[in-house]
């Protein structure tokens, strides 16, 4: 499994525990290439993948 990813607090892809949506990406999208998950996302999609590994 491959994501890109970064600690920023960045609004480049929708979804995650804040439940960004298609109208909050532009407030912080800094990317120029591929869209990454923020620090909040990429730590629960950790223990999404986590999870289902265990089970």
């Amino acid at each position: 499994v491959h994501f890109e990813l970064t600690g920023d607090d960045v609004t480049e892809c929708t979804g995650g525990a804040r439940e960004l949506n298609d109208d909050q990406l532009g407030l912080n999208y800094l990317t120029t290439c591929d869209p990454r998950l923020n620090a909040e996302q990429s730590l629960e999609m950790a223990f999404r993948i986590a999870e289902m590994i265990r089970t």
